[in-house]
């Protein structure tokens, strides 16, 4: 290996010396207001000081309390906050798990200069779980200055001007979670074999568990829906509600003997399972709560789109807002419940004009679609452009209504390049934490591509103009003159070898 001696580790390079520092990645990490994301994050992220046990002593003076020496629970060091931040935004925008993204980041040195550090290191920045406790300490309000930082860079760095962020288009789409297709049949033998499991963890001794008997019972209900024999299955279905009728009623009994820790162990299992046995026995609600379509998340909503290649999709609504002409996301909201789209509107305009704040705009337009009807006293001081109105729009306004469709494929891109095709993440605060950062990934990649197709022309005059002042060399001037050669025309400038 070669030593370079430019850097403070005579048998390391520097990695600045081994990429393209031309690369629209490399531009990023250089314009993204690293200091002010960690500032504004650091309150977040404090920890608890965790002291001696104190131990009161009597002397002249009375009580003294000493310190009582003892082995610090506050374990190793931290991972630096930029090399966190960097590794979700890195994660979103290139599409990977958590285990993925901490591999190729250790493979990478355009990620490792993304993350502030001077040398390649071959290793893990941190191991994968760490990801998931840094987003739950970040939170929502978090992941949302993430976003907003991106939309504030976007427009200091005059890729898109400032006034475009005025006219937003905001739709609605179903965030999915990662749970398998709800069947009665799937969900009762579920519930059956959690309901054996968290009795023999509590120690409640069962007559009978009926573990070979519900799967052939699923089994068999499977294969009569393909057949389209529905009564047969019906049949099935029903004496899979029976056992675990008979399951609940067991521990129920055994459990009374036991203390008041194992029945709030057992609990929660048992409303779970209750909810299945009766939500089987009939296709609409009857009990008046919500259904229950996966044990391990009792979040997930079904809600109908209207679409006739899914008719039903299970996770949560979320809203997106971005700006007419330059598809730049600027909100991103889950909103559970299954709200009526025109009743999000107000949430997710007043979300958009926080993440805003900083440019100094705040929305005045918004073009929707025809769910967003007859929402407009709601919404005061915004003008609310939809198909409905289409015989009192102006010529421009009907021209502009037009794009409102663009969103539709960002939404795809979303889904498809950025990972809300499926929610990973914990309960509702996790549908929550997603949708944000899916957006944050989307605004990373078009950072990127907006570099590589306009460049910075800051940066471009300030290599010029100091390449001027101190002189330039022939090999230099070749590079400069292949950056900037746009740029140089728009200005007028001209670069001269010394």
């Amino acid at each position: 290996m070669f030593a370079d001696a430019a850097t403070e580790d005579f048998f390391r390079a520097r990695l600045d010396h081994m990429i393209d520092l031309r690369q629209p990645l490399v531009v990023l990490a250089s314009r993204l207001p690293w200091q002010q994301l960690e500032a504004s994050l650091a309150h977040l992220l404090s920890r608890k000081a965790r002291t001696g046990l104190a131990m009161p002593d009597l002397d002249l003076f009375g009580e003294a309390a000493q310190r009582v020496d003892r082995k610090s629970n506050a374990g190793r060091p931290r991972v630096p906050l930029r090399t966190m931040i960097a590794l979700l935004y890195l994660k979103h925008a290139f599409d990977l798990s958590d285990e993925a993204v901490v591999e190729r980041w250790s493979e990478t040195p355009r990620w490792q200069f993304f993350s502030g550090l001077a040398y390649y290191e071959e290793r893990l920045p941190c191991d994968a779980t760490t990801l998931v406790k840094f987003r739950r300490l970040l939170g929502e309000e978090g992941v949302e200055e993430l976003l907003a930082q991106t939309v504030t860079l976007a427009v200091s760095l005059k890729l898109i001007p400032a006034a475009a962020l005025a006219t937003v288009v905001v739709d609605s789409t179903v965030q999915e979670k990662a749970v398998a297709y709800p069947t009665d049949s799937k969900l009762l033998e579920t519930a059956r074999s959690k309901l054996v499991e968290a009795a023999q963890g509590a120690g409640v001794e069962l007559k009978q568990t009926f573990a070979k008997e519900g799967r052939l019972l699923c089994f068999k209900a499977g294969r009569y829906a393909h057949a389209k024999q529905f009564k047969r299955m019906r049949r099935i279905i029903k004496r899979q509600s029976t056992v675990v009728g008979r399951l609940v009623r067991e521990i129920e009994r055994k459990a009374l003997n036991s203390g008041d820790a194992i029945r709030a162990v057992l609990d929660g299992a048992l409303v779970k399972a209750r909810r299945i046995a009766e939500q089987s026995k009939s296709r609409k609600n009857i009990t008046g709560s919500p259904k229950l379509y996966a044990w391990h998340a009792p979040e997930v909503e079904c809600i109908a789109k209207g679409k006739s290649r899914t008719p039903y999709e299970f996770g949560v609504k979320v809203g997106i807002a971005m700006t007419l002409k330059h598809n730049l996301i600027v909100g991103a909201r889950a909103f559970p419940g299954k709200p009526y789209d025109g009743h999000t509107l107000r949430e997710q305009l007043e979300q958009a004009s926080i993440l805003m704040q900083d440019t100094g705009v705040k929305p005045s337009t918004a073009y929707v679609d025809l769910g967003y009807r007859g929402v407009d006293t709601d919404n005061p001081g915004v003008a609310i452009k939809h198909r409905g109105r289409f015989k009192t729009l102006t010529a421009q306004e009907r021209r502009l209504l037009k794009r409102r469709q663009a969103i539709e494929p960002i939404i795809g891109h979303l889904k498809a390049d950025h990972r809300m095709d499926r929610c990973h993440l914990k309960g509702e605060v996790g549908d929550s934490l997603h949708a944000v950062l899916c957006a944050a990934g989307y605004n990373i990649r078009w950072l990127l591509r907006m570099i590589a197709k306009k460049g910075v022309p800051f940066l471009r005059l300030l290599y010029l103009r100091l390449c001027q002042a101190v002189g330039v060399r022939a090999d230099w001037l070749r590079i400069l003159r292949g950056i900037g050669s746009a740029t140089l025309k728009r200005s007028g400038l001209r670069l001269v070898a010394v």
